[in-house]
């Protein structure tokens, strides 16, 4: 299970027409924090002509925006087909405009909100989040380097390591299929495996 979402917090900017556009992007989890942004975005630039955003969630497959009093279509929708196109889903974007007197039209308005977005996400970056299973390996201290070299090899990661009366570790398994069997063939069975969850993390591409 995998989902693609923004890597972190970030702000684009450029001028059009002397109209303003700041983009700020954030990956979110849930309605409220994609209000709590919109919202601290709106205090913050108050005296701004027009604040509009979107976000889409996984959650319910929730996707909402608003124009922000711009003309109907002109503002929200665009900012939101970014998200979409991009394939993205937990993510929220704000497009904040200072009008700078000259009107852009609806076709510029269009253009206008969607390269914000657009320079908003690729300052953000984007990253493929996936359901992961996170196991305790206990291995006696003679194994360790042997089991570090086979997690690394299935391109899984160890997260921490406890150095009791054996080691235990704590490995993130992107690819979860032959993990264990893998683990107890290169280590003679001299190995406990535990699941102990699983959880969407970032891969690497």
């Amino acid at each position: 299970m995998m989902y693609k979402t923004v890597k972190s917090a970030a702000n684009a900017e450029f001028v059009e027409k002397k109209s303003r556009f700041i983009s700020h992007v954030l990956p979110v989890k849930t309605e409220q924090e994609a209000l709590d942004f919109i919202n601290q975005h709106k205090s913050k630039y108050w005296d701004a002509t027009h604040n509009v955003y979107a976000y889409v969630l996984r959650e319910n497959n929730i996707q909402r925006y608003s124009d922000d009093g711009e003309p109907s279509g002109t503002a929200g929708v665009p900012v939101l087909d970014v998200i979409r196109k991009e394939g993205l889903c937990d993510a929220a974007i704000v497009v904040t405009r200072y009008f700078g007197g000259t009107l852009l039209g609806a076709g510029g308005l269009v253009r206008a909100y969607t390269k914000s977005a657009k320079l908003g996400v690729d300052e953000a970056g984007i990253v493929t989040m996936s359901m992961c299973g996170i196991y305790e390996v206990t291995v006696d201290y003679d194994l360790l380097g042997k089991a570090q070299n086979t997690i690394a090899e299935h391109g899984s990661r160890i997260e921490s390591s406890e150095y009791k009366e054996n080691v235990v570790l704590e490995v993130v398994v992107s690819q979860e299929d032959g993990f264990k069997e893998k683990l107890i063939d290169a280590l003679n069975g001299r190995v406990r495996i535990n699941k102990t969850g699983e959880k969407f993390l970032p891969v690497e591409r």
